[in-house]
């Protein structure tokens, strides 16, 4: 039996970006159990170089809505990054982009591994990709990249969690 381009995609985003959500709940609750500010952890980091947990879980749901849409076909909703300053902010683009993704139908996206998709067209960072190349080599891995790295900016400052919060609900 072979996997559906669909199948790798949307609910894998969905199932993640459901547990970025309970991380992020589990973080305000944590910050307000113990008097922290919650802007301590929503610019936390792991190095200097390296973006805040506001920006890597602003990133993650840029890769879910970007690369659900361009499999689909479909604009890539817009979203101002720039508004996104609280927990709660955070929590509604969560919310947002699952939407969005739950519009998408698997008629849209499955059959499309040969689909051109072109990153940054025009510039001198363009790249062309396959429907199937752009999930699977560039899109799963950036997109996991943010979330595993909000999970350890969360860990790395003290928030009891584990393996379990990070995997979601599958």
């Amino acid at each position: 039996m072979t996997i559906t381009l669909y199948a790798a995609s949307v609910p894998v985003f969905k199932q993640m970006l459901g547990s970025v959500s309970d991380l992020l709940q589990k973080t305000q609750a944590y910050a307000a159990a113990k008097n922290i500010d919650p802007n301590a952890y929503l610019q936390a980091r792991l190095y200097p170089d390296m973006f805040p947990l506001l920006r890597q879980v602003q990133i993650a749901g840029d890769f879910a809505r970007g690369v659900s849409a361009r499999l689909a076909g479909v604009d890539v909703p817009k979203v101002d990054d720039s508004l996104a300053t609280t927990f709660a902010d955070l929590q509604a683009m969560l919310a947002d982009t699952i939407a969005f993704m739950d519009s998408i139908k698997p008629a849209q996206i499955d059959g499309q591994e040969a689909r051109e998709i072109v990153t940054r067209p025009g510039t001198p960072k363009e790249k062309k990709f396959t429907g199937q190349a752009y999930l699977l080599s560039y899109g799963l891995p950036q997109f996991f990249f943010h979330v595993t790295t909000t999970y350890a900016i969360l860990r790395h400052n003290g928030i009891e969690i584990g393996k379990r919060d990070y995997m979601g609900a599958y």
